[in-house]
C-alpha cells in the first residue's frame, strides 16, 4: 500500500472511531451532546485540536513523501538513461546497495509509523470529549423530527434548504445565509437510525437520498465515508421489503449485484423476491402505504403540528377588542418609573406577553451563569426523574443567592404578577437550552394527578408560569397551546405568562402546550421558566393586584384533605 493510500485508510479508521467511539459511560459524561446547542458549539474545541493534529501529520507526510519522491526521480533517471554503463563499478555498486539496503530502508521507514503514531496519541487524549455514537442517533432523530413537525422535504434537506412540501406546493421555511449540503454518508446514517428501529417510514426517504448521492459520486472514494453505495443498496432493498414493495426491493438488489457480484446473501434475497412476484403480488401489499410510526402518548399530534407550522389560528386584536396592548404598572411603585409593554395574547387561556421585560445585558448574564450547570432536561416518572425522547434539551436551576441581578429580576417578576416568587411559594428559575431539533411535546406546567411528585412534596400546585425568552430564534420555537388552538413566536426578551390553574384550584385544561422544535436557532436558549408553586394565589382575581393573602403549602394540603 502506497503512502496516500496509508493515509487515506488511517483518516477512514480515524473517522468510523469518531461515529462509534462511546460507551454508557462516556455517554454519560459527554451528557447528550445533541440536546443543547450550547452542548453542539463546544463540541467544535476537540475537533479544531484534532485539526491541528491533522495538520502536523500532514506536514510530517508531506516532508516524507518529498524525500520519498527524490529518491524516486533519482532511480528512474538513472534507468531512463540508456547509455548507463552497468560494467561501472560504482553504478554496479550503487544498484546492489539499492537492491539490498536503500529499498529496505524505504519500505520499511520508521518515519510513517511515527506520523500515524502522533496522530493516534493525539486523537486518543481528545477522544473523551468527542460526541458518543448515543448522540448520531440523537441527532438523526432529530433531523426526523424537523422533517415530521415542519413536513420537510428530505431531497431539500440534503441540499441544505429547509422546504415544505405539501402535494405540489413547496414553501420556503428558512433560508440559510450559507447553504450546507449533506453527503451521501450523512444521508445513510439518518437513514440507518431509523432502519435500526424498524421505522421504515423515514428510512426510505434518507436512504433513497443516499442511494442517489452514492450513484453521482461512484468511484471517488472519501476518506471520512464509512458507508458505501452498496450498503446504501442493501439496506434500502430490505426497508422496501419490509414496507411490502417487493419490486423495489428486487430491483435495488439487482444492482446492488452489478457492483458485488459474488456476494451471495443478495442472490438469494434477489431468488426470494423473483418467487415472491412470481407467485403473484398480493393487491393489498402492492398498493401498501408506508405509515408514519404512532407516537402513543401524543394524541393531539396533528394540532401541535398544525400550529409549529403555521404558528396558530388566534384572531387579531381587531376582531377581539379584549386583545390589546398597554403599559403595564401592576400599580407598582417599583413599575411607575418604567412600565413593561403589555400585550394580551389570548383571554381563555388568559395568556400576556410583555416585551423587553429583560435587557439583552440581562440575558446574556444569565445565559452565562446556567452554562456551566446544564444537564439533560428530565420528567417526573413515578419516584424518578428521567431523561425522555419528548423533551430535548439541557436546563439548569439557579437560586437568586447566585447573583444580585436575579433578585433584581425577582423583585420585577413579583412587581408585575403579585405573586411571591421566593420558595416555597415559588420554585427556583430553570433555564433551558435547546439543541438539534429541540422540542417539548405537549405537556401541563400543573399537576394533573394527585399522585404527582408535586404534592408529595407538599408544595402545592403550579399556579401560574412565568417564561422569558433569552434567545431569538430564526426559526421554529414557537410555544404552541394545544386546546386553545394558538401558538406565541419567540420574541426576545419578552416574558410569556400564564395562568396553570382556575380561581377553584382545578387545573385549567386549556394551558395545555408544547414547545415547538426549533428548527434553527441562534444561541438556542429560548426560554427561562419561573412556576409559581403558591396554592393560595389562585385566589387572586384575573386582573393582578399588590395585596393578596397567602396560605402555607401545608396549610392548603391539609384543607384539600379535610375537603
Amino acid at each position: 500500500m502506497g503512502p496516500v493510500a496509508r493515509l487515506a485508510a488511517l483518516l477512514a479508521v480515524l473517522a468510523v472511531l469518531a461515529l462509534r467511539a462511546g460507551d454508557p459511560a462516556r455517554a454519560a459524561a459527554r451528557d447528550d451532546t445533541f440536546s443543547a446547542l450550547t452542548s453542539v458549539a463546544r463540541a467544535l474545541a476537540p475537533e479544531r485540536r484534532l485539526l491541528g493534529l491533522l495538520r502536523s501529520y500532514l506536514r510530517g507526510e508531506e516532508a516524507r513523501l518529498r524525500d520519498l519522491t527524490r529518491f524516486y526521480d533519482k532511480v528512474l533517471s538513472l534507468h531512463e538513461d540508456s547509455a548507463t554503463p552497468v560494467s561501472n563499478p560504482l553504478l554496479a555498486f550503487t544498484l546492489i546497495k539499492r537492491l539490498q539496503s536503500d529499498w529496505k530502508n524505504v519500505v520499511h521507514s520508521l518515519e510513517a509509523s511515527e506520523n500515524i503514531r502522533a496522530l493516534k496519541d493525539g486523537y486518543e487524549k481528545v477522544e473523551q470529549d468527542l460526541p458518543a455514537f448515543e448522540d448520531l442517533e440523537g441527532a438523526a432523530r432529530a433531523l426526523m423530527r424537523l422533517q415530521d413537525v415542519y413536513m420537510l422535504n428530505v431531497k431539500g434537506l440534503a441540499r441544505g434548504v429547509f422546504q415544505r412540501v405539501t402535494g405540489s406546493s413547496v414553501t420556503d421555511l428558512y433560508s440559510p445565509r450559507r447553504l450546507f449540503s449533506l453527503t451521501g454518508d450523512d444521508c445513510f446514517h439518518v437513514g440507518k437510525v431509523a432502519y435500526d428501529m424498524g421505522d421504515y417510514y423515514h428510512a426510505i426517504p434518507w436512504l433513497e437520498e443516499a442511494v442517489s448521492l452514492f450513484r453521482g459520486s461512484y468511484g471517488e472514494w472519501k476518506t471520512e465515508d464509512e458507508a458505501s453505495l452498496e450498503d446504501a443498496l442493501d439496506h434500502l432493498a430490505f426497508a422496501y421489503f419490509q414496507a411490502g414493495n417487493v419490486s423495489c426491493a428486487l430491483s435495488l438488489s439487482r444492482e446492488f449485484l452489478l457492483y458485488s457480484p459474488d456476494n451471495k446473501r443478495m442472490a438469494r434475497n434477489v431468488l426470494k423476491y423473483e418467487k415472491l412476484l412470481a407467485e403473484g403480488p398480493n393487491p393489498a401489499v402492492a398498493e401498501a402505504v408506508i405509515q408514519r410510526p404512532n407516537v402513543p402518548h401524543l394524541q393531539t399530534r396533528d394540532t401541535y403540528e398544525g400550529l409549529c407550522q403555521t404558528l396558530g389560528s388566534q384572531p387579531t386584536h381587531y376582531q377581539i377588542p379584549s386583545l390589546y396592548c398597554s403599559y403595564e404598572t401592576s400599580s407598582s411603585p417599583y413599575l411607575l418609573l418604567q412600565p413593561i409593554r403589555k400585550e394580551v395574547i389570548h383571554l381563555e387561556p388568559y395568556v400576556v406577553l410583555y416585551h423587553d421585560f429583560v435587557s439583552d445585558a440581562e440575558a446574556q448574564k444569565i445565559r452565562g451563569l446556567a452554562e456551566p450547570w446544564l444537564q439533560r432536561s428530565v420528567v417526573a416518572s413515578g419516584e424518578k426523574q428521567l431523561p425522555v425522547e419528548y423533551r430535548i434539551s439541557k436546563s439548569a436551576w439557579l437560586k437568586d443567592t447566585v447573583d444580585p441581578m436575579l433578585v433584581t429580576l425577582d423583585h420585577r417578576i413579583a412587581a408585575l404578577t403579585g405573586l411571591d416568587v421566593q420558595p416555597p411559594y415559588a420554585e427556583y428559575l430553570q433555564v433551558v437550552n435547546y439543541g438539534i431539533g429541540g422540542h417539548y411535546e405537549p405537556h401541563f406546567d400543573h399537576a394533573t394527578s394527585p399522585t404527582s411528585p408535586l404534592y408529595r412534596m407538599k408544595s402545592g400546585n403550579r399556579v401560574a408560569t412565568f417564561m422569558i425568552y433569552l434567545s431569538s430564534v430564526e426559526a421554529g420555537g414557537a410555544t404552541a397551546f394545544i386546546y386553545g388552538n394558538f401558538s406565541v413566536p419567540v420574541v426576545k426578551n419578552a416574558a410569556l405568562f400564564w395562568w396553570n390553574l382556575h380561581r377553584s384550584g382545578e387545573g385549567d385544561g386549556d394551558t395545555l402546550h408544547a414547545g415547538c422544535p426549533v428548527l434553527w436557532p441562534t444561541s438556542g436558549y429560548t426560554s427561562m421558566d419561573r412556576n409559581s408553586a403558591d396554592p393560595a394565589a389562585h385566589a387572586l382575581k384575573t386582573k393582578m393586584v399588590a395585596e393578596r393573602s397567602w396560605r402555607s403549602p401545608v396549610a392548603f394540603q391539609r384543607s384539600q384533605k379535610l375537603g
